[in-house]
């Protein structure tokens, strides 16, 4: 009787890591905490990094590295190690040594965690951009790795192109540092070769199209390349990869999407008519005209629309929200608008409900701080259909809430809601048409892996009559001239937000916060002036009083934290001052700065800063100097588009953009950034199949198939649902 082929290598792919060269019962404890139980676990264990041998240096070198961009390592022995305060800061140098020189390396950060990781005459590699630090060739704070054996040392001066693994604790105790693992990795390697594993998912003609790598050359190369070339083509093959799958998911829910009964709106009628020709007391610009006919293509099809509509702070998208839920009222439909905070969500019904009153359309509010008996009139408004548009909170998505005939649903700062809530909204109605709304700028590849699945349109048109908001970094020394400003602005009639990053002081923290401050600036700085508090601890009741003042003039200055980050809409403020400015996002900077220039006159955004960071020559650490470029950056531009590429490629996509809550598989080894052309490629090469082969039943995908119910079975479970 004969064996199949493909058993025995399922069967060794699925064998236990214990069991394989080198690993045994002790390491396999190790490994499988780290999340290797098989040797194909094993054979998925990619290096994080690489030393390349072409970019290790002697350290006489290290004079002439100064001129160069990329990072280079050193290997040596450490001569010395020791310490120096300065005021209360503590400073750690070590001195490198090989048979050329000595190399300084210093860090300023986690001084004690160091002290304990090095001891005096073991060999390490130091790798680093060489910096210039009291006049002569230095790491700062450089990566490093411990060469135990002295045979690694050699290994790295002979061996190429050399991988680095990610190890834990538990590893480093069974033996399993760079040297150990390495040796076990050789062994899997040779077994794969021996049994011809894994078998290779892509077909030939993905393969083909894609100029890729075939698995097995790919699994040596990425392991043990034998040059650059080689390495970079194995990077490749496994960034397309992942990027083919997570693209794969996304053109089965569009497939779907596409594919499921919904309703089909009429054009838009004499509610539209009236709003834009009557009431508007300005035009559409031809990019909002332009999205419009996107929605009015969508909705008029009788599959369930799933759109992104982008635009940054100010650019008109609730206008666009409000057309389109006119035309689902007129349509004989519900429409639901959902905001991330009741501050935002009153907001909305105030503006929106202007308009809506004059035409005649019904609306009601709901949010989780209204009373009990007053929720009651509103689920019963809700459930008979007397209430056509609903604007609110997550309130909308409680269990008592329902929908006579929802048609429409409008989700506001899309990113501050998990999918699970947009989902328990959805279910609200019968695949009704969804149009999510986000100010914060996407970068395409961003839009194309989170939102590969809803179609995006874009108001890249600003209204007219908008002057752009002038940007300026001031240092303390500038203070006493931002407060004279700041009592210029008021009383010219003038409104102010003065934003700090804390609430309240801690024993912790020097930054100045907002309680604290907000004290100081009314008793004394600006006596005399209107000054209000608002922060994020406040009862929402609180919260709606105080911004109602500042709507109607009674506060001149309000001191604020980032509770105001989001959508308030104030056209008489015109200054915003940013307090500690180094410790928000770039992103947070933005929506923050979208608060002001909303109205005719000229508006000014000062960011507060120590005076180190408005000079380069005065940085030290590596945090001031992301700082620095962080704000330097901020205060060029105005373009959301800009600024959010720069934030992504600082923070990636998962801090970028609350993507953990987007239910899809985290990306290891692709960057979305640096891997635009591969995207395109993948997401191209994954829709063809999903359109070709939507429940992926052809021979040519079984191995596909196979891959995404066994990895990414619990993504492609959560978009099912979603």
């Amino acid at each position: 009787m004969t064996t199949d082929p493909f058993d025995v290598k399922r069967r060794v792919a699925e064998m236990e890591v214990q069991y394989i060269k080198g690993v045994g019962p002790k390491r396999s404890e190790a490994l499988a905490e780290a999340g290797v139980k098989t040797a194909l676990d094993l054979l998925y264990y990619f290096p994080r990094k690489y030393l390349d041998r072409s970019r290790i240096l002697k350290i006489r070198d290290a004079h002439s590295a100064l001129l160069l961009p990329d990072e280079v390592t050193f290997v040596g022995r450490i001569k010395s190690i020791y310490q120096s305060r300065k005021g209360a800061r503590r400073f750690l140098f070590i001195t490198l040594a090989d048979e050329t020189g000595t190399l300084r390396c210093v860090w300023f950060n986690g001084v004690q965690y160091f002290i304990r990781a090095f001891k005096e005459g073991e060999p390490v590699a130091f790798s680093g951009k060489v910096t210039p630090y009291q006049d002569r060739p230095c790491l700062i704070h450089p990566e490093y790795d411990h060469l135990e054996e002295e045979s690694d040392e050699e290994f790295l001066h002979t061996g190429g192109i050399i991988p680095v693994y990610p190890l834990t604790e538990g590893l480093k105790q069974v033996g399993l540092d760079s040297r150990g693992f390495r040796k076990i990795m050789r062994n899997v390697v040779e077994l794969a070769e021996d049994y011809g594993l894994p078998q290779d998912a892509m077909s030939k003609e993905i393969l083909s199209v894609n100029s890729l790598m075939n698995l097995k050359e790919a699994l040596k190369a990425i392991h043990f390349p034998e040059n650059e070339q080689q390495l970079k083509l194995s990077l490749r093959r496994f960034k397309f990869e992942e990027l083919f799958y997570l693209q794969l998911l996304l053109a089965i829910r569009r497939n779907a999407i596409r594919h499921a009964s919904g309703i089909s709106m009429r054009d838009s009628g004499e509610l539209v008519r009236r709003l834009v020709n009557d009431l508007l007391p300005f035009k559409l610009t031809g990019s909002q005209k332009k999205v419009l006919n996107e929605i009015l293509s969508d909705i008029r099809l009788a599959h369930p629309m799933h759109r992104l509509l982008q635009g940054d702070v100010g650019s008109g998208k609730t206008i666009v929200a409000l057309i389109t839920m006119l035309i689902t009222v007129e349509s004989g439909y519900q429409a639901a608008f959902m905001a991330p905070t009741e501050i935002l969500a009153a907001q909305h019904f105030a503006n929106i409900r202007q308009y809506l009153d004059l035409l005649g359309v019904q609306s009601a509010i709901l949010v989780g701080g209204q009373k009990k008996s007053e929720r009651g009139q509103i689920y019963h408004d809700i459930e008979t259909g007397r209430a056509s548009v609903v604007i609110g909170t997550h309130a909308i998505i409680q269990e008592g809430v329902k929908f006579s005939n929802l048609g429409l649903i409008v989700v506001d700062e899309q990113h501050r809601f998990g999918v699970v809530q947009r989902m328990a909204l959805q279910e609200k109605g019968e695949n009704p048409h969804l149009l999510v709304m986000t100010a914060t700028p996407i970068p395409r590849t961003l839009s194309l892996t989170i939102y590969g699945d809803l179609d995006v349109s874009v108001i890249d048109e600003m209204p007219t009559g908008r002057k752009g908001i002038k940007t300026a970094l001031r240092g303390e020394s500038h203070r006493d001239k931002v407060y004279k400003f700041i009592r210029e602005q008021v009383l010219a009639g003038r409104q102010v937000f003065i934003v700090y990053p804390l609430v309240n002081e801690t024993e912790k923290s020097d930054l100045k916060a907002a309680t604290q401050s907000f004290v100081n600036l009314r008793d004394e700085t600006f006596r005399g002036f209107k000054v209000g508090l608002i922060h994020g601890q406040m009862t929402e009741t609180e919260k709606n009083d105080v911004m109602a003042a500042f709507k109607k003039n009674a506060i001149n200055i309000l001191v604020a934290t980032t509770v105001i980050e989001v959508g308030i809409d104030i056209p008489n403020a015109t200054v915003m001052i940013i307090e500690h400015a180094e410790r928000f996002g770039l992103s947070q900077l933005h929506q923050l700065r979208g608060r002001i220039g909303r109205g005719i006159h000229q508006s000014y955004c000062i960011l507060m800063t120590d005076d180190k960071h408005l000079d380069e020559k005065k940085i030290q650490t590596r945090e001031d100097a992301a700082a620095y470029q962080r704000l330097k950056l901020f205060t060029s531009t105005t373009d959301g588009f800009k600024i959010a590429e720069y934030d992504l490629m600082l923070r990636g996509p998962g801090e970028f953009f609350g993507t953990k809550q987007s239910g899809l598989p985290p990306l290891r080894l692709a960057d979305l950034m640096k891997d635009r052309d591969i995207i395109v490629q993948a997401r191209k090469s994954a829709f063809h199949v999903a359109e070709e082969d939507p429940h992926l039943r052809d021979s040519r995908h079984a191995g596909i198939r196979e891959v995404l119910e066994k990895n990414y079975k619990e993504s492609f479970e959560f978009l099912q649902a979603s």
